[in-house]
């Protein structure tokens, strides 16, 4: 989680949101870490858990990555929880929910949808305030600037 608040850090320092992701192997070799870089490339879905599953599959030429554990700094969003579920994720470790948007658990909860041919595993809070923080404040700062526009 540690590498993922990093890839955050570094969103925030190109002033898109800051959510960091890394993907991990069950050997716990690292596949992938990406941020948000929806403004960079003037993507809706360039989140950084998609960006992630993408660098990922090429690099294993496969879009199946079974066994592997995606920490992320924030809660994913219904998107981002569809990809993971497509790519069969095993387990997702997050630190901060998202209580407007989270769909794993917080507000929806595809992970664990019977209805649907894969679960994921989840682990909620890991660093949560650190994430939380980050997010928080990068929310903040851009209130605030907001306001001494006006």
């Amino acid at each position: 989680m540690r590498q993922a608040l990093l890839e955050a850090q570094q969103a925030a320092s190109e002033d898109e949101v800051p959510v960091g992701a890394v993907l991990v192997a069950q050997d716990g070799t690292v596949l992938a870490k990406a941020h948000n870089r929806t403004i960079a490339l003037s993507d809706p879905t360039a989140h950084a858990e998609i960006l992630a599953l993408r660098a990922a599959s090429r690099a294993l030429r496969n879009y199946r990555l079974v066994k592997t554990t995606l920490y992320v700094t924030i809660e994913p969003c219904i998107m981002c929880m569809g990809a993971l579920l497509q790519a069969r994720v095993a387990r997702i470790v997050f630190g901060a929910k998202d209580p407007k948007s989270g769909a794993a658990g917080s507000r929806y909860n595809l992970a664990t949808d019977t209805g649907l041919n894969h679960t994921i595993d989840v682990q909620a809070g890991l660093l949560e305030k650190e994430c939380g923080d980050l997010i928080q404040d990068f929310f903040r700062a851009k209130r605030s600037t907001a306001r001494r526009q006006y």
